[in-house]
């Protein structure tokens, strides 16, 4: 790689179409966006290159690239599992508890792009986070926090309960 592409800029292109011009070092930490820049490579023109990301919101990419550019210069400490605690204040650095505390539906829709651009610590973070607001938690509370519908009649419920004791023994 020469020192040009090493400093340069790519076009991270969202679902919508919006551009978002990000240096080279902060796309990498994309392997998808990197292996795609790997094939991109034999072309010879001067033009950055663009990196389309049709799975991937303009809102949601946003938040991908300012965790990535904050990664790169304060990188997050590991997550311990199991989880030490269900505020993710006590798991990472403030700043990246800070983050993740977003509405549900932007959540998981960094978890799916994090999982689809795969960037490790972005996922693992996402991912601790919806651990940490189950933890703890009955299956009854866990239903309320993401809305879930009960659809076991009381019968199959009893069934599952009796056929995992062992989980609740733990």
């Amino acid at each position: 790689m020469d020192v040009e592409e090493s400093t340069g800029n790519v076009n991270l292109i969202s679902k919508e179409g919006d551009s978002f011009p990000v240096p080279i070092a902060v796309a990498k930490m994309s392997e998808l966006v990197k292996t795609m820049m790997d094939e991109d490579a034999d072309d010879d023109d001067d033009s950055p290159t663009e990196i389309p990301l049709p799975n991937v919101k303009a809102q949601v990419l946003r938040k991908v690239i300012e965790f990535c550019e904050h990664h790169l210069q304060d990188p997050m400490t590991e997550i311990e599992k199991p989880l030490k605690s269900q505020n993710m204040a006590d798991v990472v650095q403030k700043w990246y508890a800070d983050f993740v505390d977003l509405e549900q539906v932007l959540l998981f829709e960094l978890i799916l792009a994090a999982n689809y651009m795969d960037i490790k610590p972005l996922l693992d973070l996402t991912c601790a986070t919806v651990a940490s607001m189950i933890k703890g938690k009955t299956p009854e509370e866990i239903r309320a926090t993401f809305n879930i519908t009960n659809d076991f009649s009381p019968e199959e419920e009893a069934q599952v309960r009796e056929e995992n004791k062992w989980c609740e023994e733990a």
